[in-house]
């Protein structure tokens, strides 16, 4: 029998932000593919631990985590707790982020832009930082970015725009620096996704389906599929790279 790829068996994994939306589906579908699987989330604990029910349900592993990925401290003791819990950390999905939008002009109060760059991009370095100290020869760390970072969408985004371009070149750095150690650092540049936060039938969301190739939303469970290539044997030597999945809209 040929041996299976795609399988990630007996590793342990910890997607941030996985109470909902993206993060869920591809907990979820990590633990399918044999992963024991740690959730972080920040306030909802409730939703979070219906996450790890499904998952368990279903005959997999998995625990809930609270901390704030805008808070270093925090994170370094997610990860902290993930390793005492589970023994090892192999996988990190830095999915956790927000969306606020502001004028350059007229923006004259920036503790909104400090909480996103403090969220979306603070605490992917801090993430990356402390797997990276605990993972081994095979660890794998996939960051999720937005295909805004490559073709800015209309105004107002500059703030959000900038945090995920840094994580898209924060990650080149890392996979330059922990390749020769066996651990690969990629980024996912994400399209528009049907969740609650983006809901396919939202305000915006005509403008969005007409900026695609594919004239319609994503469903988290297709951003999933390629999270869990880029974390599987089967990826191996895809290091650095910054994989689209927006139906074109960067193309």
């Amino acid at each position: 029998m040929a041996k299976n790829i795609f399988t990630i068996e007996g590793k342990v994994a910890l997607v941030t932000g996985a109470s909902r939306g993206i993060g869920a589906s591809v907990a979820k579908q990590l633990a399918e593919l044999g992963a024991t699987v740690a959730i972080s989330y920040t306030a909802n604990a409730e939703k979070a631990g219906r996450i790890v029910a499904d998952i368990e349900a279903a005959g997999g592993k998995a625990a809930a985590f609270q901390a704030d990925q805008a808070e270093e401290a925090q994170v370094q003791q997610l990860v902290r707790d993930v390793v005492r819990t589970f023994g090892k950390l192999d996988i990190l999905v830095n999915n956790a982020g927000v969306f606020e939008t502001g004028s350059i002009v007229d923006t004259t109060d920036t503790s909104r832009f400090d909480r996103q760059v403090a969220i979306n991009f603070g605490g992917v370095v801090a993430g990356i930082r402390a797997a990276s100290r605990v993972m081994g020869e095979g660890g794998r760390i996939v960051s999720m970015s937005s295909g805004l970072a490559a073709l800015a969408g209309g105004p107002g985004m500059a703030d959000y725009i900038a945090t995920k371009a840094a994580i898209e070149g924060y990650t080149k750095g890392a996979a330059r620096e922990l390749g020769p150690r066996g651990i690969t650092a990629n980024v996912i540049r994400v399209g528009s996704v049907n969740t609650d936060m983006n809901p396919e039938d939202g305000p915006f969301s005509d403008w969005q389906k007409g900026a695609n190739a594919l004239g319609r939303f994503a469903r988290t469970e297709e951003i999933a599929a390629l999270v869990a290539f880029l974390v599987s044997p089967a990826a191996s030597f895809v290091n650095g790279a910054i994989l689209s999945a927006d139906a074109a809209y960067s193309a």
